[in-house]
């Protein structure tokens, strides 16, 4: 899909992107995908490029443009940097923390610890689907290490 079209997925149909009898308001569309791009800094020709030309991080910030655009309450970021080069991480990094800053809850779910430490303000492990442990961001990680194997040191958790 184009840019344009990935910057309406799944809000295609309300009524500001809706033209009449059912068809997109295309120009209105690429209105929002020409906005998000450069408020986003996504590397990109036009709007009507297919995503899958772009790099990981520049997909990536698309993505999240898209999804902060509605202002959401909970923005659940799952492997929010995996892949990503150096400046796409501290990007994706600077917009979790805005939105952590406005008030929004981010449920940040991640296997990269420096990621972990860096965005958390408290951090639960889990073994076997069972939440094993709630830490706050700094303890060390051999504690949490230690948790994510299903075993716990009581005096570091947070009660």
């Amino acid at each position: 899909m184009t840019l344009w079209e990935n910057s309406v997925l799944g809000r295609h149909d309300r009524k500001e992107y809706a033209g009449g009898l059912g068809a997109l308001a295309i120009k209105k569309i690429k209105a929002l995908a020409a906005r998000l791009i450069r408020d986003f800094d996504v590397r990109a020709r036009n709007v009507s490029v297919d995503a899958s030309t772009l790099s990981g991080g520049n997909q990536q910030k698309l993505i999240l443009a898209r999804e902060l655009e509605d202002d959401p309450v909970l923005l659940i970021a799952h492997q929010p940097t995996r892949g990503l080069d150096v400046g796409a991480i501290e990007f994706v990094w600077t917009q979790l923390l805005e939105q952590k800053g406005a008030g929004r809850a981010v449920l940040l779910i991640s296997a990269e610890l420096d990621e972990i430490y860096e965005l958390s303000d408290r951090i639960l492990t889990l073994y076997e689907g069972k939440i094993t442990g709630e830490f706050h961001p700094d303890v060390a990680p051999d504690v949490i290490g230690l948790a994510m194997t299903g075993g716990r040191r009581g005096d570091e958790a947070v009660r």
